[in-house]
């Protein structure tokens, strides 16, 4: 069965009507809608941000530091109650430790250093990329500890490798640690890469 389409008005009226629609738009569209540009400084005063490269750059450093950990010892369960949930060091941007020093900018060093280690952990700091830094936790990686007085005992880290932050404590509590990596980050924020220093 052919179904035959009823049409309410015949073709000639239909095409009229829509002409006639197209003409009045025609007619009324002659002169150019003007375009307020209002919307667009709101969005360029939201969006536009004038900074230095030395600071964008030094914001990136210090938000996003990776660590390579170097002989936690005792510390390391502070270190470890730090990732935790309840300090959470994963809102400085450290949240994976790296497992090689090629991949990471930051080296938490704790624990007795012996001589016999000391050019190990040294060429660990030189495989890291630059720029570097070196956090010294706790007092054997401060001073040797309570092992200073023996003969094979580095005393300090800071005898093999440059430390940028020391974190005292034995072993220092994990505020203690955020505290000394704050510490950091405000450092690698005066941090310049034209000049010596930022006023």
């Amino acid at each position: 069965m052919e179904v035959v389409p009823d049409y309410i008005y015949p073709d000639r009226e239909i095409d009229r009507a829509e002409g006639q629609v197209i003409n009045d738009l025609k007619a009324n569209s002659q002169p150019v809608i003007p375009d307020s540009d209002a919307w667009l400084d709101a969005e360029l005063k939201q969006n536009i941000l004038l900074t230095s490269v030395d600071t964008m750059i030094d914001w990136a450093q210090r938000s996003s530091l990776w660590t390579a950990i170097c002989f936690p010892a005792c510390c390391a369960f502070e270190f470890i109650a730090a990732n935790g949930p309840r300090f959470d060091l994963s809102r400085f941007g450290m949240e994976i430790l790296r497992a090689s020093p090629r991949q990471a900018d930051l080296m938490i060093t704790a624990g007795t250093l012996t001589w016999k280690m000391a050019p190990n952990v040294k060429r660990i700091y030189e495989q890291m990329a630059e720029p570097k830094w070196v956090i010294a936790m706790g007092a054997c990686a401060i001073s040797g500890g309570i092992f200073a007085s023996g003969y094979n005992v580095v005393p300090g880290y800071n005898h093999i490798i440059p430390v940028d932050v020391y974190v005292p404590g034995c072993p220092p509590r994990p505020e203690g640690l955020i505290y000394g990596i704050q510490m950091l980050q405000k450092k690698i924020a005066k941090k310049s890469l034209f000049h010596k220093e930022k006023a």
